[in-house]
Parts: C-alpha cells; sequence; structure tokens
C-alpha cells in the first residue's frame, strides 16, 4: 500500500508541476488575445476560428502523445522514425490529419459566417489562413510533443501526467499568435497569389487524403478513427467561437474575460486530458475495467481532477485581473470574478469527467483506441461548454 501511494503521489506532483508552470504559459496567450482585440473588433471571423483552431492542435498532438504514452506502458515503444514504427507512423499520421482538419475547418468557419452575417473574410482567406496557421503551429506543437515523449521515455516519466498540460498549452501559445501572423500576411495578398495558394492547398489536402487512405496499416486506422471524429468536433468548436463572437462588445468592454477565455479552456483541457489519458492507460493495461458503475480507481482520477481545478483556476484569474490592470481593460471585482471563475470550472470539469469516462469505456468496450476519443471530445466539448458558462458568468456579472 507504501508504494501505491507513493506512486499515486509522484504522480499527482507531476503533473501539478506540468499545470502549473502551462497555466502562466497558457495566461500569457490569453494576455496576447486581448492585446489584440482591436483586430478581432475589425475582423470578428478571426475569433470563430480561435477556440477550434486551438482544439485542433491540442487534440491532434494530444492524441499522438496519449497513444505514445499507452505504447510506452505496455513496453512497444521505441524512437524508429520509419514509417513501420510505432513513433513514426503516429508523427505522419498526425501531420497529413493537420493538413486534413485544417482545410475542413476553414470551410466550416466560412460557412458558419456567411450564416450569421458576420461579414469580413472569404472562403479561400478562411482556407488559407486555417491550413498555413495549422501546419505551421502544428509542426511547432508536434515537435515539442516528441521531445517531451522523449524525455518520459528516458527518464521514466509519466507522460499521461505531462503530456496534456504540455501539449495544451504550447497549442495555445503557438496557435494564437500564428493564426493572427498569417491572418495579417494573407490579407496583404493580392488576389492572384491567394487564389495560387487555395489551388496548392487543394492539391496538399488531396495528397494527404490518399497518403491516409493507402498508407501502412498504423495510419489508416489512426485516419480512420480521428478525421471523422475532428471533423465533426470542428463544427462544435466554431460554435464556441461563435458563442464569444455574438458577445464580442461585452467581451471588449470587459476585456479581462478575453484574457481569461484562453487559460480557461487550455487549463480544462489540460485537466481532462489528464484523466482521459488515465483512463486509456488503464483499459489498455487492464487496471480499469469498462463498467457502467465507474470503479474506486476512477474516481481517485477524478478527485485529482478537482484538486488540480481548485489550486489552478484561482491562479489563472488572479494572473488575468492584474494583467487586465496593466492593459487597461475592464474587469468585475477580483472576487466576483474570482467565484465565477472557479464555479464555472467545476461545473465545466463534473460534465468532463462524466463525458470522459463514457467515451474512454464505450470506444474500449466496441474494439476501438481511447486514445484517438477521449482527448479530441474533451476537448471539443470543454470549447462549447466553457463558452457558454463563461459567457452565462459575463452576463451575470455585467
Amino acid at each position: 500500500m507504501q508504494v501505491r501511494i507513493g506512486s499515486v503521489s509522484r504522480a499527482f506532483l507531476t503533473g501539478f508541476v506540468a499545470l502549473f508552470l502551462s497555466a502562466f504559459a497558457a495566461s500569457a496567450a490569453g494576455i496576447y488575445l486581448g492585446s489584440v482585440s482591436d483586430l478581432i473588433v475589425l475582423l470578428p471571423g478571426i475569433m470563430i476560428m480561435v477556440p477550434p483552431s486551438i482544439n485542433m492542435r491540442g487534440s491532434i498532438s494530444g492524441v499522438l502523445a496519449s497513444r505514445l504514452s499507452s505504447t510506452m506502458h505496455l513496453g512497444e515503444f521505441d524512437m524508429d522514425f520509419s514509417g513501420d514504427g510505432v513513433l513514426g507512423a503516429n508523427l505522419r499520421a498526425s501531420f497529413m490529419v493537420t493538413v486534413i482538419i485544417a482545410f475542413i475547418l476553414g470551410l466550416i468557419a466560412w460557412a458558419v459566417s456567411l450564416f450569421f452575417g458576420i461579414e469580413g473574410l472569404s472562403v479561400i482567406d478562411f482556407v488559407i489562413i486555417s491550413v498555413i496557421s495549422g501546419i505551421l503551429s502544428g509542426l511547432i506543437v508536434m515537435g515539442i510533443t516528441l521531445v517531451v515523449a522523449y524525455i518520459s521515455y528516458r527518464y521514466g516519466l509519466d507522460l499521461d501526467m505531462i503530456a496534456s498540460p504540455t501539449v495544451t498549452t504550447s497549442g495555445d501559445i503557438v496557435t494564437l499568435p500564428m493564426l493572427v501572423l498569417t491572418t495579417l500576411v494573407v490579407l496583404q495578398m493580392g488576389p492572384a497569389v491567394r487564389s495560387g495558394l487555395f489551388l496548392g492547398i487543394i492539391i496538399l489536402t488531396a495528397l494527404s487524403f490518399v497518403y491516409v487512405a493507402v498508407g501502412n496499416s498504423k495510419v489508416r486506422e489512426i485516419g480512420r478513427e480521428i478525421i471523422p471524429l475532428l471533423a465533426f468536433l470542428s463544427f462544435i468548436g466554431t460554435l464556441a467561437g461563435l458563442t464569444y463572437t455574438l458577445d464580442l462588445d461585452q467581451l471588449v468592454e470587459y476585456g479581462v474575460f478575453l484574457i481569461i477565455i484562453t487559460p480557461f479552456a487550455g487549463m480544462c483541457g489540460s485537466i481532462g486530458g489528464i484523466v482521459c489519458s488515465r483512463l486509456a492507460t488503464g483499459m489498455h493495461t487492464g487496471a480499469i475495467e469498462p463498467t457502467l458503475v465507474p470503479e474506486r480507481e476512477v474516481f481517485r482520477h477524478f478527485g485529482m481532477s478537482y484538486a488540480y481545478m481548485i489550486i489552478i483556476m484561482p491562479l489563472i484569474t488572479l494572473i488575468a485581473y492584474i494583467s487586465a490592470h496593466f492593459l487597461g481593460l475592464g474587469s468585475p471585482e477580483i472576487g466576483s470574478l474570482l467565484v465565477a471563475v472557479v464555479a464555472a470550472a467545476l461545473v465545466v470539469m463534473t460534465l468532463v469527467s462524466c463525458i470522459a469516462y463514457a467515451t474512454a469505456g464505450l470506444s474500449f468496450r466496441y474494439g476501438l483506441d481511447p486514445d484517438n476519443f477521449g482527448i479530441p471530445v474533451i476537448t471539443a466539448t470543454i470549447d462549447l461548454i466553457g463558452a457558454a458558462v463563461l459567457v452565462s458568468v459575463i452576463h451575470m456579472l455585467v
């Protein structure tokens, strides 16, 4: 029993350190979003793309890390970059999925903007911005994921406890500036250049589809399971972005909420990702059975997630409040803001825990890999639920 308690404590502390460091990094991304509020007001379509773009970076690299973690626990992992190796096949599949999903996301964001009368960007603009920013940020985040996986493998750390916070936060930090920078560059291009880029992106997307369809069995399996899921979740993510866009005036007036959006979703996603990874690993190794009523071990993972939430959420709220003050952005009083953010986080975490267990259990029961489903479903769920809860909080406070 002493060994088990020590193991649990070490896992908790490992996750806490990763989350603590990630909280500051995710807050930096939120501060950046608050600082470009003028651009968002001019081009509200960009706000629609923020949650799903971050979601896709975290989902694709999070799934990659979760799969690699499971292979480590099963003793199958090695640093083999060839197409037949576990690592090589996963990296290739992740890149192809990044291209395909970014293209689909661009089309969805354009369609949603068109339906709700949000002007400023054409379908060509949306697709180019989504794919270019997606590829560039995706390569960076996958590189970070690879480094984290190697360090975990080399030093015997539990990848489940550090991958999700690291990947989610790096996705926050990299995706937002890349999205804004790509938008500014694309809008400076002439119509002929944009049309040429759009054609090249169509060709690249088609080739990625072909590679996934005819690649080795591991690539085909990953693509078959997660491309339809991520395409649907991209739509869910745009609804989260739409929720913020339709309340953009309130967000700009109380700019502290623009700062909180990214770390709030990021930390909820990181903590939810830890739960998903632990459940997937437990089911792969036989330590957790996907029963209708969760076992005691499952509730232990849920308890850790609530403990993380109680510690981390006040931290990001304080950072957001101080940052808003220095940036000259509006904010409610710190006490009201703190209670609202923590309460919203606990509501989101309760729903996420139930969905995480149901997703992992159902996918495992039907012969699918829970590593491929848990994190994407949780990330998109957090985007949409978190957006609705935060916007509700804004209305209650103002």
